[in-house]
């Protein structure tokens, strides 16, 4: 017989110990945790699992090392080819567990549910299916490690406050087991993507523009109410590219906050390829164009003025101006040096110290830091490569998308995951091609048109340039309340 989702324990007081954060937040969230001494949240676990061999096994252990050990756990696997049923099924069964918190029972499911057009969003569905009684559900990806406390975290302030529709943890890469000068690169760039993208959802109220799947708990509440006011039979659908997304944008639209917690904290996997980091990154801001272009794109209403994806304008507004000065500034100090105009200002030196300045703080942000995350800052060119790299995923993703060629960006990363495709080179092709082609346009062009251009140039690319190093010397100067990410 399946347990039924109720939580046994020995004691009904929490005193777990908070990290270090915020003092006034931290007082207020231990306030919560002594006065939650009456009714029990039960908390059904959704994990979606496709071809998880190699990680698997760390995920349910993890879960299992909870202080607050979910009432049930679904390892929904799906499209699989490797040995992830196999494995996971070794925990399969009723568990009982000695915590912190005292004496506590779960069970685990494994469901091979085989091959599903669906694919990831067919398998949280199938997941919602099996939780739906419970209070709460807490989706965790097949390659995510949640710290010991988190998932205690994530309910205890989930029912602290009704108005919450779901709360994400926070997430970083745990790069000790990383081999390889590439995706040790790659993997330095993303700890530092995710430091800032988490601090800049902390320090706007702690709203989180995005639930990630890998670590976040719903209300089930929230989700009947998304699901009723959409027309939907299922709480995620797979219209988006960015399933998280959209369902993070009916939430908030359903009445409901959604949040980032300040405590709880996960790893997850990251990308080690150039393939596989292209893909999923393509994946990801083409599913968020959709989501932000007005009108309708397919079955995808395009919420523009949405307060979600206020934070990804933004984040879109400044590639483009990072794609702007970079292509203008090597492009006018060539044409400069063709001609002998070429002068060196000492001024031009303080945009990149005020970014490596910038990218510091950022490191020095992360909870868990370390050498190689200085190391990345400081250098400034390891950055600098990674901007270009990401500058490469935002150019694809919009050609994309204005191309309206309509592709299935899951199978693509998936492959990519493999070892397939080679696409993620078209940037730099198109860039080679495009240095040749403005070269010879401009050995064509006579002396006087182009001193024109470079007298008209540069004070472009200087007012440019000194507006965005105003808005990095803002954000070097913004106090950062205490939060870690």
């Amino acid at each position: 017989m399946a347990y039924n989702g109720q939580r046994l324990s020995a004691s009904t007081e929490l005193s777990a110990p908070l990290p270090a954060g915020p003092s006034a937040l931290a007082d207020d969230f231990s306030a919560v945790l002594e006065n939650a001494t009456g009714h029990r949240s039960t908390i059904g676990c959704v994990i979606p699992a496709y071809n998880e061999e190699e990680s698997i096994s760390a995920v349910l252990q993890s879960l299992l090392a909870q202080t607050r050990v979910p009432d049930v756990i679904h390892v929904v696997v799906n499209n699989t080819t490797d040995a992830t049923v196999k494995i996971a099924s070794q925990f399969a069964g009723p568990h009982e567990i000695t915590t912190d918190l005292g004496q506590q029972f779960t069970e685990v499911f494994v469901h091979d549910i085989g091959q599903n057009p669906d694919k990831k969003v067919g398998a949280l569905n199938y997941g919602y299916a099996l939780v739906e009684g419970y209070d709460y559900l807490l989706g965790v990806d097949g390659d995510t490690m949640a710290d010991p406390q988190a998932v205690e975290y994530l309910e205890t302030e989930a029912m602290s406050d009704s108005r919450i529709g779901g709360i994400s943890a926070i997430y970083s890469i745990d790069d000790r087991p990383i081999k390889g000068l590439v995706a040790k690169f790659l993997i330095a760039g993303q700890r530092t993507q995710f430091a800032a993208f988490n601090l800049q959802n902390l320090l706007r109220g702690r709203n989180m523009a995005v639930l990630g799947g890998q670590l976040s708990i719903f209300s089930t509440t929230a989700l009947r109410q998304v699901m009723t006011a959409n027309h939907q039979t299922s709480p995620w659908v797979k219209d988006s590219e960015v399933e998280d997304s959209l369902l993070s944008l009916q939430i908030k639209s359903a009445g409901y906050l959604t949040k980032i917690s300040p405590f709880a904290r996960a790893d997850v996997g990251g990308m080690t390829t150039l393939r596989g980091y292209d893909a999923q990154q393509v994946k990801w801001t083409y599913g968020s164009i959709e989501l932000m272009w007005p009108g309708q794109r397919g079955d995808t209403k395009g919420q523009p003025f949405h307060p979600n994806l206020r934070l990804r304008w933004w984040e879109n507004l400044g590639m483009l101006t990072n794609l702007f000065v970079r292509v203008a500034f090597l492009s006018l100090l060539a044409g400069s040096l063709s001609i002998g105009a070429f002068i060196f200002s000492p001024l031009w030196l303080i945009p990149p110290v005020v970014a490596t300045l910038l990218n510091l703080r950022v490191a020095y942000s992360m909870k868990n830091r370390n050498g190689r995350d200085i190391a990345f800052a400081a250098l400034l060119f390891p950055a600098e490569i990674f901007m270009w790299i990401r500058i490469s995923h935002f150019l694809r993703s919009w050609t994309r998308f204005l191309s309206r060629k309509r592709v299935d960006n899951w199978a693509m990363q998936a492959r990519a995951e493999r070892g397939g495709g080679s696409a993620h080179w078209m940037p730099l092709v198109l860039l080679i091609a495009v240095i040749v082609a403005m070269g010879a346009i401009w050995s064509m062009l006579g002396p006087g048109v182009q001193s024109t251009i470079l007298w008209i140039g540069w004070p472009v690319v200087g007012v440019v340039t000194v507006l965005q190093t105003l808005g990095m010397v803002f954000k070097l100067l913004r106090r950062h309340q205490g939060y870690a990410v």
